[in-house]
């Protein structure tokens, strides 16, 4: 039997099956993405106080640690080229617990949620703040550097040999702005500010001291802080002259901090796609 009429045009429009456009991702979107993300987390990391403290302590302590040393230390001749480096390697440390504290923050206030919710594509929250934890370190960086140079000229100290010099403030800005994407990866993975920035600092600042008096010197070039340390223009008081005459290029070192560096963000990373953002 045949279907005419009005039935036939009501089944006709009931069967027609509508055409699938999938939706189709742009690189102009996704680099508007990035950058809205990267502003959104630049005012965060501007208004968290504990970024503010960071960047008063890396003023305040370096002028008055480096003041303090020229003043003090009078048993061998220092000058403003190398004292003005002895800050940094706390300077670093405290990019690190900036860098943790730009995930932490998210995590303990619950805005993380909130920040996927808006960006669902979480490479671009990764990359954004990566982004934003390099900036931070480099910002950390260059404030401790001009605060160590500035108390050092301030005591009186020559300015000893400066050839070297533009190269090793370029190490030391990389080694802070690397510490400071350390610790975001750190963060990422402990997902609570404190443990991490506790165990930051015992591992900074205790235990790869002790691994570096009891390790062979072929194994203690590799503790992460004793490779990043070797950026700077001095060396450590806890080095034995075989570890000086082991240690590694400032390349190499560069290349080892910053491989310590990218497992921990890619880590962090998966853990981020992996997790629930409560």
């Amino acid at each position: 039997m045949s279907i005419t009429g009005a039935g036939a045009d009501q089944t006709v429009a009931a069967t027609t099956i509508t055409e699938y456009h999938p939706a189709t991702r742009f690189a102009g979107g996704d680099v508007r993405a990035v950058l809205a993300a990267l502003r959104s987390d630049w005012i965060k990391a501007s208004t968290v106080r504990g970024n503010r403290a960071i960047l008063l302590l890396a003023l305040v302590g370096g002028l008055l640690v480096s003041w303090a040393v020229a003043m003090f230390v009078t048993d061998e001749v220092l000058v403003v080229s190398e004292v003005g480096f002895y800050w940094t390697s706390v300077t670093s440390m405290l990019a690190a617990i900036g860098g943790v504290l730009l995930f932490g923050s998210e995590v303990q206030y619950g805005t993380l949620a909130a920040a996927v919710a808006a960006r669902p594509a979480r490479w671009i929250i990764a990359l954004s703040k990566t982004l934003t934890a390099a900036a931070l370190g480099l910002a950390v960086g260059a404030v401790g550097l001009a605060a160590g140079f500035g108390g050092a000229a301030l005591a009186g100290l020559d300015m000893g040999e400066t050839s070297a010099l533009p190269a090793t403030l370029a190490w030391a800005l990389l080694f802070t702005t690397l510490s400071a994407v350390l610790g975001l990866g750190i963060g990422m993975i402990v997902r609570q500010s404190t443990a991490a920035i506790g165990g930051l600092l015992v591992w900074g600042f205790v235990l790869e001291n002790l691994f570096n008096l009891f390790l062979p010197v072929e194994v203690a070039r590799f503790l992460p802080f004793f490779a990043g340390n070797k950026l700077l223009a001095y060396n450590n008081d806890f080095d034995t002259p075989a570890a000086i005459a082991a240690a590694l290029t400032r390349p190499e070192s560069a290349l080892v901090f910053a491989g310590y560096t990218a497992v921990a963000l890619i880590v962090g990373s998966v853990l981020l796609y992996r997790r629930d953002t409560d």
